[in-house]
């Protein structure tokens, strides 16, 4: 990304702090239509794309002023988008027609949206591409169920463009709302001084530990990425603690980097907040946010828990040992220090539940982050840093904010082409009616390809369009669907070949971005097994449990989880009690399939084995120390 130097640097914090004041005042007390919104919203977007994110690779970073090119594309970026604004009421009246001359100026838009989608949203944009280009050449496919009538460019673009089902549809919809403010939060918690609390109090708690350090890293990574949603944020700034920290324990490259990718993608899933993702879940769903909060909390934990034991197994493998005590801060001194920092969650959540917006609750947390602050001289937060966390709000909610803008012109496809029915149709075909595995299956490798280079929301917003009709016709449970895409989804972010939280990673402990994809996907195997367990047994999600279901039998199906998914790290990195040969590990994997699944059979058979397993290894274990 580009940094600048000169008058041009104060021109972009002052636009920065107008966009910041502009966002937060019509998210809450301020009132406009709803499309003017979204256009004004994607022409900061724009703009701010078009100033700081490179024209290509090599080109020299630092700045005092945009190239020419750009200067012109921030020039019609304006025109384009203001007569949108000025003119649209005018074109609704009308029922959406509009001359030729305003047709040109909407190719000139798509234009220019991927033109900043070419910067900013990596691979996204040549699947938009494709899309696209299926508008106008899908009559031209041999005959079948995606061979489509002629479309006009005119019709084309006037769907994509000047109407509420292309570019200004949902996504950027997401984009103007929860997504940027809840960026914006992350910043100002960061700002604060928020980050070094939740790695002091995860110090606290498990520093002294096996493998403190690693566990440290998927805590804050974990808490940070619930809180801001954007994964290789999440990375770029707590890894650069973290990772390093692993690595002076003794942990490889490799492994430290793909521990913290892991962490910070499950982030997306993890409630409270899930990155914003809860709250677009429960419109969609048209559910309560804490239906979905609650329904989220099982998964999420078994995610971590996972993620923690395969990190714990690998440090006892390597004879890893904790922090000292004397370099691990006191819980008591830490909560004195900084626990005034808390009060933003507290405050975000206490006004939620007290029946208010989440835009709302985020808003005033922002406020209640800077007035905390000042309760104590060393994380006072004074207009500089008030200032550079506008700027980092604004600048991690591009990347995201373009993604969404050129998801529009997908979900407009679908929708102008009816190519969500037309997949569906064949999916449904294929799968059949109450084929839930086989549904699981296809929307798991849709998921994942769709997600690949792209934020986890965007990706779940274009997953859920096409997937979650199939999986409920297939028998899956609404609410179990689109969880199901959320978590393949936000796992791409870790998913070879793209992986670009892993990428991201990489860069920050210098280790190879394959093996660090590979390793991240091993830490994080739970993750992609677990899905697949809660679509067939809704009992692992809090009040979707089927009807009949006792507090006793989801207790008891939680407990019998954890310990599968114990088992399954463990089996990932060959140990358990003692190292594992080949032979226990494949036990290992077997009982955590049958604890993992909640029916009282394959659990009694799971524990069987966990048993006569953990006999086996402890009796082995003492008979070489005797023979010794």
């Amino acid at each position: 990304m580009r940094t600048y130097s000169g008058p041009f640097k104060i021109i972009l914090t002052c636009l920065a702090i107008f966009w910041v004041v502009f966002q937060l005042y019509f998210n809450t007390i301020g009132s406009m239509e709803a499309i003017s919104f979204r256009a004004y919203h994607s022409l900061f977007l724009l703009i701010f794309c078009f100033c700081y994110f490179p024209l290509y690779r090599k080109e020299a970073l630092n700045r005092k002023l945009p190239g020419i090119f750009d200067f012109v594309l921030i020039a019609l970026s304006l025109f384009v988008f203001m007569y949108f604004i000025l003119n649209y009421p005018r074109i609704a009246m009308a029922g959406g027609f509009v001359t030729q001359a305003e047709n040109i100026l909407g190719i000139l838009a798509l234009i220019l949206v991927f033109l900043a989608a070419r910067r900013a949203a990596g691979a996204l944009v040549w699947l938009a591409l494709i899309f696209l280009a299926y508008n106008v050449l899908g009559r031209f496919l041999p005959d079948g169920p995606f061979r489509l009538a002629s479309l006009s460019v005119n019709r084309i673009v006037g769907h994509l463009f000047w109407s509420s089902q292309g570019i200004f549809g949902t996504g950027i919809g997401v984009s103007a709302t929860y997504i940027f403010v809840f960026i914006l939060f992350g910043s100002f918690l960061n700002k604060s001084g928020f980050t070094n609390l939740i790695n002091d109090l995860s110090l606290t708690l498990v520093g002294k530990t096996a493998g403190g350090p690693a566990k440290v890293a998927v805590l804050a990574n974990g808490l940070m990425g619930m809180i801001n949603g954007a994964a290789t944020a999440i990375v770029a700034t707590t890894g650069s603690i973290t990772i390093p920290m692993m690595r002076k324990a003794g942990y490889s490259k490799e492994y430290s980097a793909g521990v913290v990718a892991a962490a910070a993608s499950g982030g997306q899933f993890c409630p409270p907040i899930m990155g914003a993702v809860a709250f677009l879940m429960a419109e969609f769903l048209g559910v309560s946010y804490t239906v979905v909060a609650m329904a989220a909390i099982v998964p999420a934990f078994l995610y971590y828990f996972g993620i923690l034991a395969a990190v714990h197994f690998k440090a006892k493998s390597e004879g890893l040992s904790g922090l000292s005590m004397e370099n691990l801060p006191n819980a008591i001194q830490v909560l004195k220090k900084e626990g005034h920092l808390l009060a933003p969650l507290i405050s975000l959540l206490i006004i939620m539940f007290l029946g208010f917006t989440p835009l709302f609750a985020c808003v005033i947390s922002i406020f209640v982050t800077i007035a905390c602050s000042w309760l104590r001289k060393e994380t006072r937060m004074d207009l500089s840093k008030i200032i550079n966390a506008c700027e980092e709000g604004v600048r991690g909610a591009i990347s995201v904010g373009v993604c969404c803008i050129i998801i529009g012109v997908i979900i407009g496809t679908v929708s102008l082409t009816g190519l969500g029915l037309r997949f569906g149709f064949q999916m449904l075909r294929v799968v059949g009616e109450g084929e839930l595995l086989k549904a699981g299956v296809m929307v798991a490798i849709m998921s994942t390809i769709l997600g690949m280079g792209v934020p986890g929301i965007a990706s779940y917003v274009i997953v859920t369009a096409v997937a979650v009709p199939v999986m409920i016709n297939a028998g899956a449970v609404p609410i179990v669907a689109h969880l199901f895409c959320l978590f393949y989804a936000s796992l791409s972010n870790i998913t070879p070949p793209v992986a670009i939280s892993s990428f991201v990673a990489s860069g920050i402990a210098g280790s190879n971005h394959t093996k660090t994809a590979f390793l991240a996907m091993r830490v994080a195997l739970a993750g992609f097994i677990l899905p697949f367990f809660f679509l067939f047994n809704p009992i692992l999600l809090l009040g979707t449990a089927p009807e009949g279901s006792t507090v006793i039998q989801v207790i008891i199906s939680i407990v019998t989880a954890s310990a599968g998914i114990l088992l399954l790290s463990s089996a990932t990195e060959g140990r358990f009690i003692r190292k594992s040969y080949w032979l226990e590990r494949i036990v290992c994997i077997v009982a955590a399939g049958l604890l993992i699944d909640s029916s009282i059979f394959t659990d009694n058979i799971g524990i069987i084995l966990l048993v006569l397993l953990i006999l086996f290894q402890i009796y082995f274990k003492v008979d070489k120390k005797k023979k010794a």
